[in-house]
Order: C-alpha cells, then structure tokens, then sequence
C-alpha cells in the first residue's frame, strides 16, 4: 500500500475510533509511545488512553481538512501531518486542529502510533 493510502486510512480510522469509542485507541499505542497533548508529555499505551478518555468532553465529531505524509526512516515508519475541525457536542463554532503522527511498522505488518503530537489551533 502507497504511504498516501495508507495515512489516509489511518486517519479515517483513528479519528472515526476517537469520535466513538476513545478507549478502542488503545491497540494504536505501545508502551514507548508517546502524546504530548496540548504540551502536555504522556508516555506508554494505558497511560495515554487514560488522557484521552479524561478530556473533559464527552461527544464531539473530526471533521479532516488536509493530510499530509512522509516516508520517515529506514525502519519503514511514517510521518504523518493532520488538520481539521473538532466540535464538541453542544458548541457551536468547531475548533481547529493540527496534529502529527509518528507510525512505526510493527513484526505483524500494521503499523502503531510512536509519537503524537496533538495543538489546537487559536486564531
């Protein structure tokens, strides 16, 4: 699969499993990854769920604008640039996003998130 293909994919998958059920993200993780959100650092797989299933918000919908990605390394990984718009239930004017993903291919042949990089975007 093309890099293009496969971080759209990523993409669609992440962000449709962060909209629904953020603790299925679990499985995208390893314990060396690490998310800084918002500059914030977070190391490891449960530790990083358990950030993003405490944001103070319950529901809210990823809308993608641009996704943009790199071959990064011999090892075979990926970067991967995103951004969007974020509503939260109840809000009316969405929020913007820009997020990076660091995928790095695993034994199996899938790939797992080793760093993310996650900032709102003010205006």
């Amino acid at each position: 699969m093309d890099p293009d293909t496969l971080s759209k994919a990523f993409v669609e998958h992440y962000y449709s499993t962060f909209d629904t059920n953020r603790a299925g993200l679990a499985n995208l993780y390893q314990e060396s990854s690490m998310l800084t959100f918002e500059g914030q650092k977070i190391q490891g797989s449960q530790n990083i769920v358990n950030k993003l299933t405490s944001l103070p918000f319950q529901q809210c919908k990823h809308t993608i604008t641009t996704v943009d990605c790199q071959p990064s390394g011999p090892a075979g990984g990926m970067l991967v640039f995103v951004s969007g718009n974020l509503q939260l239930a109840g809000e009316q004017h969405a929020l913007k996003f820009s997020q990076m993903f660091h995928l790095m291919p695993t034994p199996q042949g899938s790939f797992y998130v080793y760093n993310d990089i996650f900032r709102l975007n003010y205006a």
